[in-house]
């Protein structure tokens, strides 16, 4: 036997199943959502992991195509490894949930979620959201929760709350929040533009209905929760806090981090570890945790000097970003390249344009995404913080900083009519010192219009942090943070746009959550330095896309054809739209419509391209003017190409006003001869002459 909770969610009900399935984990729910299935498991190591200073969380959110009805692509016929939904989705559940761990705790805990089936309509990743919150809430891992996910669109300026796979194509906004009890824990968004004010109301929107599903957890954890287990504590004791104080002063540490040059300080920081040492050295146990205790001495050290004092590690004031700078242009030959920098972050964007035909293929269990036009990847080396390490591809962090930046700039691009490219984006990191991947909106916003891309507005992004006291009146929230900032802060609240309104948000935090408050303040600083980002600094390198794309980007010309005239234009297979690739060296797309792309770079091999399609799909009419190569000599008259598959016959009478006995004395093979279309003859078939094209 196995319990069973309902409860209505949007409009569809909202199943949870306890001890029906994987009995072993220490927490485990089989989720229905509609009829979307999701199994969600918590499990813990007995003991916690040797010679680490962090919890070691994993996330795993297991896409099988057999949700889907699907067998895998590709020879394998096995999934492989993690799209970057999938990668995507694993951040969005851990992000909420780390904070609320114990900070001392060091036992191994995996949050497995494996999709099983998949209802459009309930979106699986929703369903695994709040599963892997209620299994590790049910469990006995030390936990504080419950929180709950909800999402909400945007649809003809009313709230949707779950939208279903209808809504989201037309929605405005896709936002994503997590909710504690009390407070905001994450938010993630993708918006057209959507007005600060109107962002705010759809988080606490979705913190209203939190509140709800809190409430209906509450029921299965007073019924099903187990008893939360003791475990080994690794919080730095107290006395050697004390201890520490005495060897390098408040002082001493205070000046050692108050400099706005990360290796400076970090070589200030390696003396005193240095010094700490010399002074431990007959204490193993506490030499053995001395790394982390000078990391937490470092953190009090900051947030104090933040909260009390409102000083700032490099001297800014609170409000205050660092030192700008943009420049476009610099990679030649590339279709378009920008470079922004932020004080000791820096992020140079390549773009490239290709043909449609190039856009990403997507395999994965949204039946709604199949493509994606526009790519963007970004790329984190080891040298851009100093150090040096094998580049193993991306990570996580990569993926998600990649995906963030693309959906800030998925809104301003022109609709594939009026620009018909795919599009990739890709941002090097060349210095690393907090927000990259919002630098990154702004150098690929930059380097789109240098591309002769035409984007409806520029894009910037920013990002605030937070140091919070003992309560929640007391705290202090910082416009553009550096590193050292987000690792001793509470919080790091991206948020890219346009003058006009939000485009991304991503909220990170180490806290129980966030209060309206806090939540309102950061997104007014962050519009006021987006906007100054915008309007000081990289208007002045760029202020519109160019009005054509670049000399080495493939230029793009589109016809349109009758759908029924495509078999013409491809040919038995493939023979006559290779012919004229082969012949004008250009690409050639053609969809089910009857849209045709001419791409290449030779403007001559274009046109010709075109000329030549255009005369496979026109009918021969009378005193039609034709162009083409002789391929064939007979007695009788000779055969013209005027295109690959396309040909007419010259009788021998009306190739020359002039008697001529043999056709060969007027023409060889290959001659280009210009020819008139007269009709047809008395058997229906189409003549053509030389001699009355003047005529």
């Amino acid at each position: 036997m196995y319990k069973k909770f309902e409860m209505e969610l949007a409009g569809r009900t909202l199943r949870v199943d306890v001890d029906r399935v994987a009995k072993q984990a220490n927490g485990a729910v089989l989720m229905h959502y509609g009829d979307t299935t999701v199994l969600c498991t918590a499990t813990a190591s007995e003991k916690p992991r040797e010679g680490i200073d962090f919890f070691p969380l994993s996330v795993e959110y297991n896409e099988r195509m057999y949700a889907v009805g699907k067998i895998p692509g590709g020879f394998n016929k096995r999934e492989g490894k993690a799209s970057e939904n999938a990668v995507l989705t694993d951040r969005v559940i851990d992000r909420p949930m780390r904070p609320l761990f114990p900070k001392d705790y060091r036992n191994d805990v995996t949050l497995e979620n494996l999709v099983l089936s998949v209802d459009q309509d309930c979106s699986p990743e929703l369903t695994a959201m709040l599963g892997a919150a209620i299994a590790t809430t049910i469990s006995d891992i030390p936990f504080d929760g419950p929180i709950s996910t909800t999402q909400v669109g945007l649809v003809d300026g009313e709230f949707v709350i779950n939208p279903t796979a209808e809504q989201k194509v037309v929605s405005d906004l896709a936002l994503t929040v997590a909710s504690t009890r009390e407070k905001v824990i994450m938010i993630e968004a993708g918006a057209n533009e959507v007005p600060e004010q109107q962002m705010i109301d759809a988080i606490f929107k979705a913190h209203e209905v939190n509140q709800e599903v809190i409430k209906f957890i509450d029921t299965i954890v007073a019924e099903c929760g187990k008893p939360k287990h003791s475990y080994e504590s690794f919080a730095v004791p107290e006395e050697l806090f004390a201890a520490m104080k005495e060897v390098v002063t408040p002082e001493e540490m205070e000046e050692a981090v108050f400099t706005d040059d990360k290796q400076t300080r970090e070589e200030n920081i390696r003396v005193v570890t240095e010094k700490l040492e010399e002074a431990f050295a007959d204490n193993e146990e506490w030499l053995a945790i001395l790394p982390d205790a000078v990391y937490q001495y470092q953190k009090k050290t900051v947030r104090k000097m933040i909260l009390k004092d409102h000083k700032r590690p490099d001297g800014r004031k609170i409000d205050q970003i660092r030192p700008l700078a943009a420049e476009v242009d610099l990679i030649p030959r590339v279709h378009g390249s920008a470079m922004f920098t932020r004080g000791q972050t820096q992020i140079c964007n390549i773009c490239t344009l290709a043909p449609l035909s190039e856009a990403q293929r997507l395999d994965g269990l949204d039946e709604a995404e199949t493509t994606k036009r526009y790519m963007h990847h970004y790329n984190f080396p080891s040298y851009s913080v100093g150090e040096t390490r094998p580049s193993r591809g991306p990570g996580r962090r990569e993926i998600g900083h990649g995906a963030l930046a693309e959906r800030a700039l998925v809104p301003v691009l022109p609709s594939e009519a009026d620009f018909p490219y795919a599009i990739r984006t890709v941002s090097e990191t060349f210095e690393s010192n907090g927000s990259t991947s919002q630098a990154s909106v702004c150098a690929s916003s930059m380097a789109l219009m240098a591309a002769g891309v035409p984007i409806k507005s520029a894009v910037a992004g920013i990002s605030c942090g937070l140091v919070t006291g003992d309560t929640d009146d007391d705290y202090l929230v910082l416009t553009d943070i550096q590193g050292l900032e987000d690792f001793f802060g509470d919080m790091d609240f991206k948020v890219a746009g346009t003058h006009e309104g939000i485009t991304a948000i991503q909220m990170d935090i180490k806290i129980h959550g966030l209060t309206r408050a806090i939540i309102e303040e950061a997104i007014a600083k962050t519009r006021k330095a987006r906007l100054y980002i915008m309007d000081e600094v990289m208007s002045k390198a760029i202020n519109e896309p160019r009005a054509e794309v670049g000399e080495y980007a493939p230029k793009i010309i589109q016809m349109q054809i009758d759908p029924q005239k495509i078999g013409d234009v491809v040919g038995q297979r493939g023979k006559t739209i290779n012919a004229i690739i082969e012949q004008t060296g250009v690409k050639i797309d053609i969809t089910d419509d009857g849209a045709v792309s001419i791409c290449g770079t030779d403007a001559t091999g274009m046109e010709q391209a075109r000329k030549l399609i255009y005369t496979i799909v026109t009918d021969f009419e009378a005193g039609q003017v034709l162009e083409g190569k002789v391929i064939s000599i007979k007695e009788f008259g000779a055969f013209v190409e005027f295109a690959p598959g396309k040909e007419g016959m010259v009788h021998i009478s009306k190739i020359s006003k002039e008697r001529v006995n043999h056709v060969e004395d007027v023409l060889t093979l290959g001659d280009t001869v210009k020819v008139v279309c007269l009709g047809k003859d008395k058997m229906g078939r189409f003549s053509f002459s030389m001699k009355d094209v003047a005529e």
